[in-house]
């Protein structure tokens, strides 16, 4: 019973960090989207984004959505640095 659990305990933290690597990818490339975006400033995206929008509202709209973005990386992180912790503890 505790490898069964040892295992799957195992098989949480692989998923956390593939997880957390898949988050990590999003949050680069929508960093990278931004960056590219307000340097450019194309005019449809103030279309897409409605006709009462400015490129200030949309740098921070997008700016703050990066943020919260990244501050949920953290926890992610940490959970699946405990979850590989507490594996390679139960494989003892």
């Amino acid at each position: 019973m505790a490898s069964e659990f040892s295992v799957r305990v195992r098989a949480a933290s692989k998923a956390a960090w593939w997880t957390f690597i898949a988050a990590a990818a999003f949050v680069t490339v929508q960093w990278l989207g931004y960056l590219l975006l307000m340097s450019v400033q194309p005019p449809w995206v103030l279309s897409a984004w409605g006709p009462a929008s400015t490129w200030e509202s949309v740098q921070s709209v997008w700016f703050t959505t990066l943020i919260v973005l990244k501050l949920t990386l953290w926890p992610l992180a940490l959970v699946a640095l405990w979850l590989t912790l507490w594996a390679r503890q139960l494989q003892r």
